[in-house]
């Protein structure tokens, strides 16, 4: 666990963004800085992170051909897989 400095307390109190960014400064990756019971909120059951299942995607993909009009393309839904 890193401890902050009072300095970096004081600025997380009053964040110019929210939730707070810290920057690595070797690497330049940004964190977001959350507290414990909003990070486990975040990761509780109803959070799924997995990846989207081929039936998923899918499914996106003819929602979002519906309005260009490819609701008439169910001819292709029988299309081999590539191996």
């Amino acid at each position: 666990m890193i401890k902050l400095t009072q300095q970096q307390v004081r600025e997380l109190e009053t964040p110019e963004v929210v939730p707070p960014r810290i920057v690595n400064p070797w690497t330049g990756e940004t964190f977001v800085v959350l507290p414990v019971e909003e990070y486990q909120r975040l990761k509780a059951d109803e959070y799924d992170d997995s990846p989207w299942t081929r039936e998923e995607l899918q499914t996106l993909a003819w929602e979002a051909g519906k309005p260009m009009g490819w609701e008439d393309m169910d001819e292709y839904d029988d299309v081999p897989e590539e191996p």
